[in-house]
C-alpha cells in the first residue's frame, strides 16, 4: 500500500492543518507531467512570511480595491512547504506568478491606482522583486520543494514590459512599441501591437541587434553587477549564435532561473501575442539551461524529465486538439515548443456529467494529443466566468478537476472556497483576494472541503493513471470507472466510484484487479478483498478511490 499523509482535522497551528514535523516524502511512483497536480498561487496573495519586506519599495499610493501589494512573498510559500500543506494536498508542482522585479510606480486605471502586485508588469527580468523576497529565498524554496517531490513552475513574460509611470520610463523604441493597440481581428493584429494602452509591447519579431536599455545599465551599475551581467550576455550570444534582439535577451534572463535555481518548468504568458517561432526558441534555450543545471548539480536531479513548458493561449480548448484558430490562420503551438496548453474551456465542460467529461478528455489525450497534455482549471486569476463563482458546488468542482484526464490546476483557495466575488472590485481583481487562511480557525466546513481535495489530490499524486491513463467505464449504475497507465516496465491501475450510496456499497472492479487482491479505498482508508470481480466497502462517503494494497 502506498503511504499517504492523513490530514489533521483540527487547527493546532495557525495557518496549518498539518504537523510541522512532517518529513519529506520519497516518491513511490514516477512523476509524470501529463498527470501533474499543480497548485497555482499569486505570490503576493498567498501568505506573508516576511513582513519586513512589505514596504521595501515605496508603493504607497491609494489604490482601487485589491489593486495594491498585500504582503505575500516567497517566505510564505516556504512556510507552507515546511508545514506540509502542499504535500497533504497531493500537490506535486507549484506554479507562482512572476517573481521578477516589477515597476515601482502605479497606473490609474480609472478605478484608482494599480500596482504590479500580480507580477506581469516587468521592470527588470534579472532581479527578484524585493517585495517577494531574495535570491536566497527562491533557492531555499526550490530546494525544499524538490525535497518533497514538488516541482516549481515559474511564470515567463516575454511579450511586454510593465506600463510607463512617473518613476518607470519606457524601454527604448528599438526594444518596444507603444502603438497601435491590438484590434484582435486577425492573426497579425494579435501580435505587432499592444494588448492595452500603456503596456509597451516587446518587438519579439525583430532580429535587429539592440543595445542594453540605459535604465538597466544604470540600475545594474548601482547594484554592482553590471560587469557580470554583460559578461554573461556576451557568453550567451557567443554560444547560441542568436542576434542580440530583444526576445533573446529576455530568453537568456529567464533561462537564468533554470540554470541558477533548477526550476522545472515555465508557464508562458500571452503566447498568441507573439509569433510562434519565439516559443520554439524559448523552449530550446530553457532545455539547454536545464541540461546545464543537471550536469553541474547531479545530486539535485529529480529524474530524467525534460524541462516542461505550458502555454497560455487565451481561448484555447481541448476540442481544438493541436490547433488554435485565429480565424484567418491556425497555429500548432505544440509543434512550437510547448508540452502543454492551458485548457480555457474546462470550466464550461465541467458542467457535463462525469462519464461524458472523462471519456471525451481521455479520447483526445490518448489520440490527437498523445505525448502532450492540457492543464484544466475550474477557477483562475483572469477568468471572470469560473465553473462555480459563488462557491456553491465546491465538492463537485474538486472531484471533476482532480479526476479528469490531463493536468489539474488548483487555484489557491479552491480547497477552502476562497470567495471569488469581492465587493468594490473591478475586473479580475475580484478573483485575486488574499488567501482565506482564517477559514481554518473557525469554519468546520472548510475542513470537509480541504479533506476532499487532500484525498483526491494524494490519490492523483500517487497514481499517474488518474491524469495520464486510459479511461474506461466499468458500470454506469453505480458509476464506476478504471484508469490504466503504462510506460516501459511501469504499469499503474486504479478504480474509482462516484455518486455512491452512503454506508455499504458493492463495486465492480472489472478485470482491473484479480480475485483475491486486497484493495484500499484511499478516501476512507478502508480495505476490501476482490471476490467475483467485486469488492464491498462500508464507508460514510459516496466516493471510493481504489488502489492495490
Amino acid at each position: 500500500m502506498k503511504k499517504y499523509s492523513l490530514p489533521l482535522l483540527v487547527a493546532s497551528l495557525f495557518f496549518s492543518c498539518s504537523s510541522t514535523k512532517n518529513t519529506p516524502t520519497i516518491e513511490k511512483t514516477p512523476f509524470v507531467w501529463e498527470s501533474a497536480n499543480v497548485y497555482f498561487l499569486l505570490t503576493d496573495r498567498f501568505l506573508n512570511g516576511n513582513p519586513n519586506n512589505d514596504a521595501i519599495i515605496k508603493r504607497d499610493k491609494p489604490t482601487g480595491t485589491l489593486r495594491g501589494f498585500m504582503g505575500g512573498d516567497l517566505r510564505g510559500v516556504i512556510q507552507k512547504i515546511d508545514e506540509g500543506y502542499f504535500t497533504d494536498l497531493g500537490i506535486n508542482a507549484i506554479w507562482m506568478t512572476p517573481v521578477v522585479e516589477q515597476i515601482h510606480g502605479s497606473v490609474d486605471e480609472g478605478t484608482g491606482n494599480s500596482y504590479g502586485f500580480h507580477g506581469y508588469w516587468t521592470k527588470d527580468w534579472t532581479a527578484i522583486d524585493p517585495s517577494y523576497g531574495t535570491r536566497s529565498d527562491l533557492a531555499e524554496l526550490v530546494e525544499k520543494a524538490h525535497a518533497r517531490g514538488i516541482r516549481i513552475v515559474l511564470d515567463a513574460v516575454i511579450n511586454h514590459t510593465g506600463p510607463v509611470t512617473d518613476v518607470d520610463p519606457v524601454y527604448p523604441s528599438e526594444w518596444v512599441r507603444t502603438t497601435p493597440k491590438c484590434t484582435y481581428n486577425s492573426y497579425e493584429n494579435f501580435i505587432t501591437c499592444t494588448l492595452v494602452e500603456n503596456l509597451p509591447d516587446v518587438k519579439t519579431e525583430s532580429n535587429q541587434e539592440v543595445s542594453l536599455p540605459p535604465m538597466l545599465i544604470e540600475k545594474w551599475k548601482k547594484e554592482g553587477r553590471y560587469e557580470q551581467e554583460v559578461a554573461e550576455l556576451d557568453a550567451f550570444f557567443k554560444k547560441t549564435g542568436y542576434p542580440r534582439a530583444p526576445r533573446y535577451y529576455i530568453m537568456k534572463w529567464l533561462a537564468d532561473y533554470v540554470t541558477d535555481f533548477g526550476i522545472d518548468a515555465y508557464r508562458v504568458d500571452t503566447v498568441k501575442h507573439t509569433y510562434e517561432n519565439v516559443w520554439a526558441d524559448f523552449s530550446k534555450v530553457c532545455e539547454a539551461a536545464f541540461t546545464e543545471y543537471k550536469k553541474k548539480n547531479p545530486s539535485k536531479v529529480l529524474d530524467d524529465n525534460s524541462f516542461f513548458t505550458v502555454g497560455e493561449v487565451y481561448g484555447y480548448n481541448i476540442g481544438g486538439k493541436k490547433l488554435y484558430d485565429f480565424g484567418d490562420k491556425k497555429v500548432d503551438y505544440f509543434a512550437n515548443g510547448f508540452n502543454s496548453l492551458i485548457n480555457f474551456d474546462f470550466r464550461n465542460e465541467a458542467k457535463m456529467n462525469y462519464e461524458e467529461l472523462f471519456s471525451k478528455y481521455s479520447n483526445i489525450l490518448q489520440n490527437d494529443l498523445k505525448g502532450f497534455s492540457v492543464m484544466n482549471y475550474v477557477t483562475s486569476h483572469d477568468d471572470g466566468y469560473p465553473f462555480d463563482k459563488k462557491r456553491e458546488r465546491t465538492f463537485e468542482a474538486g472531484t471533476k478537476l482532480l479526476l479528469t484526464p490531463g493536468i489539474s490546476q488548483v487555484y489557491y483557495g479552491d480547497e477552502l472556497a476562497r470567495p471569488l466575488d469581492i465587493a468594490g472590485t473591478q475586473g479580475d481583481a475580484t478573483l485575486r483576494s488574499f488567501m482565506n487562511w482564517d477559514e481554518l480557525l473557525y469554519n468546520k466546513g472548510a475542513y470537509k472541503l480541504l479533506y476532499h481535495f487532500q484525498r483526491l489530490g494524494q490519490f492523483r499524486n500517487s497514481h499517474p493513471a488518474v491524469g495520464a491513463g486510459v479511461h474506461q467505464q466499468i458500470s454506469s449504475t453505480p458509476y464506476v470507472f478504471s484508469r490504466v497507465y503504462s510506460k516501459g516496465n511501469y504499469t499503474d491501475k486504479v478504480v474509482v466510484g462516484l455518486d455512491l450510496p452512503i454506508g455499504k456499497k458493492e463495486i465492480s472492479v472489472g478485470t482491473i484487479f484479480e480475485n483475491g487482491a486486497t484493495l484500499t479505498d484511499v478516501y476512507s482508508g478502508k480495505t476490501a478483498t476482490v471476490v467475483d470481480g467485486k469488492i464491498s466497502i462500508d464507508s460514510e462517503y459516496g466516493i471510493v478511490l481504489l488502489e492495490r494494497k
